[in-house]
Order: C-alpha cells, then structure tokens, then sequence
C-alpha cells in the first residue's frame, strides 16, 4: 500500500513545477464555526488544481519507451489539465478524452497546456472506457485520474505542505471523487501523525463511498449529477478504496446547495474562486456534517479554482438564494394606473431592491382585469425576506415566493 516514503519521494518529483501553495488562517470562518480555520488554497495551483501533482510524479516515473509512446488519459477537466501541462514538460505526447459536456473553459485550458482533446460519452467513465480503448489501439500509458499510487503520492505532498505549514493541525477535510487526493492527504498526514483526524467529504449526487464502506466493497452508482464536476465520479478506486478504508477516519456528504453556499461565502469573504469540487470541504464544515470541538484546528482543502463562467453565475445564484440574498415572488395585481407603484412602495419601505420584474395581462389563469407579475429581488438576508413577506401580507398581497420550495425561508 501506498507509504509516506512514496509521497516523501513524489514531493522531489513535482518540486520543480508543482507550487507549494498557500495556507491562511481565516478569522471569519474561524468566528462562524467557533473551529480555528486554515484553508489550504490549492485553488492557486498551476492549471487551477491539484491534478497537476499526481500527474508530474506518474509521468517522472515512466521508461524512456513509454515517454516515446506518450501518454493517455480520461478527465472530467482538472486531471486533463495537469496531464497536459505535466507531459508537455517531460516533452510527452498527450491525448486526453474527457466528457462531451465538460467545461469549454476547461477543454480549452487542456488544449493550451499542449494536450489533445477528443470528447467522448456522457460522464468521466464513459470517456475512460474510449481512453483505454486509445491505450491498447497506440500503445500509450494510461494515466490514472486517482487509482494508481504514483498519482495518489503526488497528490499526497499536499498534505506534507498542510503539516508543515500548519504543524497543530487536529483535522483535515478532503474532497472525495475517485479518491486520490485523499489517499494521497491521508497516507500523508498520518504517516507524520497518526492522531490527526482526516475527514473526507463527497458529493450527494455522486457519493459512493459510505455504501462502499458498509458493504465491504467497491459500490458503483448508476449516474451522477452535481454542481461539483471536479468529483463527479461513480465509484472509487480499488487501491483508493484500501487506503480510505484504513486512513480516512470519517466519510460525509454534501448536497449541491451546500456547496453553492460555501463557494460563495468563500468570494465575498476570503475572495477565493474556487469550483464545485473546490468548496465541498468547507460545506462539510460550516454546516457540521460532522462533529469538532471548539477552537479545534481544521484544514479544509480547497483543491481547485477552474470554475466555468457560465456555472458560476448559476452557482453564485443559487448560493443567494439559500441564503436569502435573492428573492423571486409572483402575484396578482389589479390592471390599474398605480397598482405596481403602490406594491413597489411596500418593497421599498423594507429595504429590498428591485432587479427585475415581468408584467403579464395575458395569462390564463387570471381575471380579465388583472394582470401578473413577477419580481426579482436582492434581499439581505433570512430574517430580511421574513420582514418583507409578513409586510406583503400584511397589505393584503397574495404572494408566492418561486425561489424555493414551500414558501419557506431558507
């Protein structure tokens, strides 16, 4: 099984290239939680992530036929990006098959680093089966996203950099999709101090590994889906799986409003991008997914920043919304002069802005005299958006909120 002597000796390999990356203490997290907070910013990584770690170390290993031959791989994005770059170095010849609908931003970074890019299938085991397929047809190295233990001690010199920079460290949270990363962390952390705790944290639309673990075996899921692409896997390695069974102390999951919330708690106060994959630690954490004592010491792990444009004002939307910082409500209002100043009136007396609204006279479903209306709100907050609502009421609107479900404030 993977050793600390393996990561030790991975960490001499990716020095070159491989950023050793911040660790920063965060006091608003730290107030939040009542833990003290350090957040490792591998979101600051070359290529945006940890990937390109595990990739350097996995290629400074292969014979000079291999490295003739070059090199293929499966990525949702952030591997195909350490891929590319770490092979182009080595001056290797890449080719990367990732997801019909990965990011185009991510697709385009991997074609810059010097990688070529083919999209295959609907998912990241879908584009291993044509990687693999690519393997045995030109004879190339498969490069493992996560199961190979090259990779994983690579990725492991993540958590050297955590115990050496953060030396009182009591836990350290980890993202989980094929389990590299955190095989890599945990054979680590544990190698230097068997006491400290290491949590991983997978997605709720592709967690696998708590079944697995309870069964005894590998659990595969059907499909995945969540905002956290980075991790969007179906199941876990096999030699991750052994290294998380004996090293990984808990295992949580996280939903995708969870993760919206903490990427965007993490822009507005520590002005950190980070992706999907990137927040899941820090979701864990601040909605105590699992149990810590106050003022105990905690790493996060924020592991990547690539996060697409377009997924971005999604996620930071929907981030809003959990936290009732926007608000979209629909009512009825009769069809006369006044009668949307008069609502505007109410909303502007509570404090709320209005960004947008819909007027519709022609629907259906209401009187011939009256006329639909829907409005887009920034709002300041849950308690905010109760005060607005008893105050809507209170004037005798019949009001629905359309941003989440039952009315209820979140």
């Amino acid at each position: 099984m993977l050793s600390l002597s393996d990561v030790e000796a991975a960490r001499d390999r990716v020095a070159d290239v491989a950023r050793h990356t911040p660790l920063e203490y965060s006091p608003g997290f730290s107030e939040r939680t009542g833990a003290e907070v350090h957040l490792k910013l591998e979101n600051f990584q070359r290529t945006g992530a940890f990937k390109i770690r595990g990739a350097l170390n996995r290629i400074a290993t292969l014979s000079e036929e291999n490295r003739a031959a070059g090199v293929v791989t499966a990525s949702a994005g952030n591997h195909a990006q350490g891929v590319a770059l770490a092979a182009t170095r080595s001056g290797v010849d890449s080719l990367i098959v990732m997801p019909e609908h990965a990011p185009i931003s991510k697709v385009q970074a991997t074609e810059r680093y010097g990688g070529e890019v083919v999209l295959y299938g609907e998912d990241y085991d879908e584009a291993q089966v044509r990687a693999h397929e690519v393997e045995r047809e030109e004879g190339m190295t498969y490069v493992h996203a996560f199961d190979d233990e090259a990779v994983m001690a690579g990725q492991g010199t993540i958590g050297l950099e955590i115990v050496e920079d953060c030396p009182g460290v009591d836990t350290v949270v980890v993202p989980i999709g094929g389990g590299g990363l955190v095989s890599g962390i945990a054979t680590a952390v544990k190698g230097l101090d068997p006491d400290t705790r290491v949590v991983g944290v997978q997605a709720k639309g592709a967690a696998s590994v708590r079944r697995s673990l309870s069964q005894g075996t590998v659990y595969e899921r059907d499909e995945v889906e969540t905002i956290a692409d980075g991790i969007a896997t179906r199941r876990v390695g096999e030699r991750t799986f052994d290294v998380i069974s004996e090293r990984v102390d808990e295992v949580v999951e996280v939903d995708d409003e969870q993760t919206a919330v903490a990427l965007t708690r993490l822009l507005e106060r520590e002005k950190a991008l980070v992706e999907g994959a990137g927040a899941v630690a820090l979701a864990a954490l601040i909605d105590e997914e699992f149990d810590y004592r106050e003022d105990e010491v905690i790493v996060p792990a924020l592991c990547g920043g690539n996060i697409d444009l377009n997924v971005l004002t999604t996620v930071v939307l929907r981030g809003l919304i959990a936290t009732g910082r926007y608000l979209k409500l629909e009512t009825v209002l009769k069809d006369r002069p006044g009668a949307l100043r008069e609502l505007s009136a109410v909303i502007a007396d509570q404090g709320a802005n209005i960004t947008a609204f819909h007027h519709d006279r022609t629907a259906r479903d209401v009187a011939m005299r009256d006329a639909r209306v829907e409005i887009e709100l920034e709002t300041r907050g849950p308690e905010h958006v109760e005060r607005l609502l008893g105050a809507l009421a209170a004037r005798g609107y019949d009001v629905e909120v359309l941003t989440h479900e039952a009315g209820e404030v979140l």
